[in-house]
């Protein structure tokens, strides 16, 4: 009898953890069902998805202004083709829907296949079989402004990106080389054959350089920061050049700047006050810096994008500290990255979380979502954005960016020659920057790989995107 008890008690003991552990898995499985609601769908082993889109034609994909970037039609055979106006234009930031998805085409994905017409009109498109209208999906891209970005560009490889910063709203994104979404089908064969030719990298967000220069903007917070937000007491001397140990850095074109202040030091770019400026911060609270500062992590993007990646540690050589501090050595950076941070300095440090995707209507104009805009975090305090943008001004009208000044508005801004390769004098041209310098409107970041001084390539690029932006 006693025996009996025991094994009926255990009996009730296994019945009753089995029954929790159903009632957790079940409970985690609506959790995650109403989460990741949108990844669910949208995974392409998930029978919803194409249930959704035999019902629903593939919604279109407007700009600002309400131009079709991308739109389903249908053909003289009955068959639905995914169609693209603008052509290249548009062609990494709008992404393409055949052979897998990206872009907008596939972070809007759940929304397009979507289609939240009257029931009404649901019923009379199933009685004369024809799909449903899906939804639109309504972005904050300028088509204006994505063209002046693109012609200015012209043949080069590279990658541009204009946002607001008080906002995140992204405003152009331009990579090159490009392509024609609609002829992804007919091209995909070669270009999967040509593994070197990246055409389909979106350099904008993908794309990992040296950042050179422009990453002095980071090298200067951090020197802020340490001098307790005073920089009147730093002073050199520049040859030309700075050797500590066997490490040579050269001023670009071998430049002696002469007596510099931390104002003129970042006005001119001086290589070598920042390689004598990187040696004299402290590691732990750089890294500190760096951490806030998004590198090594995940960013706040919703299209596919790559991490910054620096490398800094207590221990490491001056040789090595000396390349990091003027954005050389082993920094990656990723045009994007760089757009947001900058963005962040001419929102008095806020960083908004960048969007591209405004809004979400049905077939008859109804809003079913709208976006708005999001704080990300404070990257650094209002007074040390400050600062930056001072001393950003002063590369505008005194420094590497002097051709930006008398332009009609003012603007702030850090131009990059980032070295690369192994030919010496090879080098990617930068500019980040917003305008106008005391009420930031619109922010722009560019990278031209192989040009050469950001200030003669990367510059006047950024001053057809503003003054384009100004015109309207």
């Amino acid at each position: 009898m006693t025996v009996n008890k025991k094994s009926n008690r255990q009996i009730r003991y296994v019945t009753w953890a089995f029954v929790l552990l159903l009632l957790g898995m079940t409970g985690y499985i609506c959790y995650y069902s109403l989460t990741y609601k949108q990844e669910m769908t949208n995974n392409d082993y998930n029978g919803i998805q194409q249930m959704l889109m035999a019902q629903n034609s593939r919604g279109a994909i407007l700009a600002r202004d309400g131009e079709v970037l991308a739109e389903t039609r249908t053909d003289a055979d009955g068959q639905e083709i995914r169609v693209y106006p603008y052509e290249n234009l548009f062609s990494h930031v709008v992404g393409y829907a055949t052979k897998g998805r990206t872009g907008i085409e596939a972070a809007a994905n759940y929304y397009l296949i979507q289609s939240n017409a009257l029931l009404s009109q649901k019923a009379e498109n199933a009685a004369s079989g024809r799909k449903n209208p899906g939804d639109s999906v309504h972005t904050t891209l300028m088509a204006d402004i994505q063209e002046v970005a693109s012609k200015a560009l012209g043949v080069y490889k590279g990658a541009i990106v204009v946002t607001v910063p008080a906002t995140g709203e992204i405003l152009a994104m331009v990579s090159k080389p490009d392509f024609a979404p609609a002829e992804i089908p007919l091209i995909w064969d070669d270009l999967i054959e040509d593994e070197d030719s990246g055409i389909l990298l979106n350099r904008a967000t993908q794309g990992l350089y040296p950042p050179g220069s422009t990453f002095k903007l980071i090298t200067a917070l951090e020197y802020i920061r340490q001098n307790e937000l005073d920089i009147s007491g730093y002073h050199y001397n520049c040859p030309g050049y700075f050797i500590r140990g066997d490490e040579r850095i050269n001023c670009y074109h071998g430049s002696a700047h002469g007596q510099v202040d931390f104002n003129v030091s970042f006005a001119k770019s001086c290589n070598s006050s920042f390689a004598n400026i990187g040696l004299s911060l402290d590691r732990e609270g750089f890294l500190g810096t760096l951490d806030q500062l998004l590198f090594n992590q995940d960013l706040p993007l919703t299209m596919n994008y790559n991490q910054s990646r620096l490398s800094l540690t207590e221990d490491m050589a001056e040789a090595d500290m000396m390349q990091i501090t003027i954005g050389q050595g082993k920094t990656q950076m990723t045009p994007v990255h760089l757009n947001m941070i900058t963005g962040a300095v001419a929102n008095n440090g806020v960083l908004m979380k960048p969007y591209v995707v405004d809004a979400v209507k049905d077939v008859n104009g109804s809003t079913v979502k709208q976006f708005t805009p999001e704080v990300y975090g404070e990257l650094m305090s209002a007074e040390e954005a400050r600062l930056l943008g001072q001393l950003m001004e002063h590369v505008v009208t005194s420094g590497t960016a002097t051709r930006l000044r008398d332009s009609g508005y003012t603007a702030a801004g850090k131009t990059g020659s980032a070295e690369f390769g192994t030919v010496k004098g090879e080098s990617h041209a930068w500019f980040t920057g917003y305008a106008p310098a005391d009420d930031p409107q619109v922010c722009v970041t560019v990278i031209i790989e192989g040009a050469g001084a950001g200030g003669d390539y990367a510059v006047p690029i950024a001053k057809r995107i503003f003054d384009a932006y100004f015109s309207r």
